[in-house]
Order: C-alpha cells, then sequence, then structure tokens
C-alpha cells in the first residue's frame, strides 16, 4: 500500500516567464531586436531558481536571444554551432585586464560586417569561474567588457563587488555603449529591459516588506536578519 501523502498546493505557472501567475512579469516584456545576438549560459542552479533571476527575463525582451543550461559547454552543440558559424563576431562579456570594450580604436572595423555574438555567463561570480574554466571554448573566446561604471539597481540582492550588476542590466549597459560606438543602431531602444527589471526589483521589494510587516519567516535561512522595511525607491 503506498503512503498517503499530504496535499501540496499546486500553483498556476506561466509557462513564458515561469513565475506564478499572481505575479507575472509578461504584460511588462516588450521584444525588440538590439542588432546583437545574446547567448546566456545559464548555470542549472540559476535556471531552477526563477524567483529572481533575470537571465530569462532578458532572453525574453531580447529577440533572437537563446538560453543554454549547463556547467561545461566544450561538447555544447548549439553553443559550438554558434561559435562557428562565420557570420558571428563571438565574445564572452567578462570583465579583464585584456578585455576590449565597444568603443576601443579598431573593435567595429575587426567585426568586418559580422554580427556580434555575445556570451554572457548566467551565474554566480563563484560557478562563473568554474564555468568558464570547464568550457575550453568559452575560455578562448575574446573578452569584453565595459568602459564606463555601473552601480546595479539590484537593491534586495547583495552583489559580491559594487562595480557587478545582474544579467539583464549587462545586456542594457552593453548595448548603450554599442550604440554610443556606432556598433548599433541609434534607432534601438533598449529601455524595455530596465522597465521590464524595475518591475521585478519593486515587486521584490515589496514582498519583502510585506514579510517584515507580518513577521512572517522568510524562505532563506538569512531572512532573520531582516527586520528593517526597504525604501522602494520613486523611479522604479
Amino acid at each position: 500500500m503506498r503512503d498517503s501523502q499530504p496535499d501540496v498546493p499546486c500553483r498556476d505557472i506561466c509557462y513564458r516567464c515561469l513565475r506564478p501567475l499572481s505575479s507575472c512579469y509578461c504584460k511588462y516584456i516588450k521584444p525588440f531586436d538590439s542588432g546583437v545576438k545574446f547567448v546566456l549560459l545559464m548555470h542549472p542552479k540559476e535556471a531552477k531558481r526563477q524567483r529572481t533571476g533575470t537571465g530569462r527575463l532578458a532572453s525574453l525582451t531580447l529577440e533572437g536571444s537563446e538560453i543554454l543550461v549547463g556547467v561545461d559547454f566544450s561538447s555544447n552543440a548549439r553553443l559550438n554551432a554558434l561559435l562557428s558559424d562565420p557570420g558571428y563576431y563571438p565574445v564572452l562579456l567578462y570583465p579583464g585586464p585584456d578585455a576590449w570594450t565597444a568603443g576601443k580604436e579598431g573593435f567595429k572595423e575587426s567585426l568586418g560586417g559580422r554580427k556580434l555574438l555575445v556570451i554572457i555567463i548566467d551565474s554566480t561570480w563563484a560557478c562563473s569561474k568554474k564555468m568558464i574554466k570547464l568550457s575550453k571554448n568559452v575560455l578562448s573566446l575574446p573578452k569584453f567588457s565595459f568602459s564606463g561604471s555601473y552601480r546595479s539597481i539590484y537593491t534586495f540582492k547583495r552583489e559580491p563587488k559594487e562595480y557587478c550588476v545582474s544579467s539583464i542590466e549587462s545586456c542594457y549597459y552593453l548595448i548603450k555603449e554599442l550604440q554610443a560606438a556606432s556598433v548599433v543602431s541609434a534607432s534601438v531602444d533598449p529601455e524595455p529591459l530596465m522597465d521590464v527589471f524595475k518591475e521585478l526589483v519593486k515587486f521584490q521589494l515589496e514582498k519583502e516588506n510585506e514579510r517584515i510587516s507580518s513577521g512572517v519567516p522568510g524562505s532563506h535561512a538569512y531572512d532573520w536578519k531582516y527586520t528593517t522595511l526597504k525604501q522602494v525607491p520613486e523611479s522604479l
């Protein structure tokens, strides 16, 4: 005889953004063509944690972008096909002393009419290092980074460094810098990326304040430390 199991409440899920229908972000998503091919290499842990992940929202907003899930992408057929496509100029968005920027002299000319293919590691910094180290095809790519300094508005999540920004913000700032360098058309409007991201931040801050006000324990072991209501910026 099978042991009886307690009833587990099921939540209706949006199969597009993978969030509960009660907090679905799809009404805020406005897809657009950035003129850049974005591929997000998502760690399996990130793929399972859809509550605050921004990689999926970025992919839904950026037309033609893709998400590939894994840790070692050395033998990933789809990624290798993209990297070997002569129509693309692949780069890895990752900081480093040898990283190029959109405004670097000669970068635009080096594209040679090819479409920029930007590989983004969508994971924690610790896991990102492991993913890059294991993925020899990714490790060999030229690094690309920002010329400007940016601070994340991801105020409900602490990043390891002040200059760390979320995946969706990375896409936004990169497009802006590529526009300044005349690599991406000035007619492209990247604001839909920040619009949906701001809705996510606003939602998370409001829910955290509700949790603190009600005294209900949080879902994380460290939530007991946070008892002060968070300010929701008027700009959100």
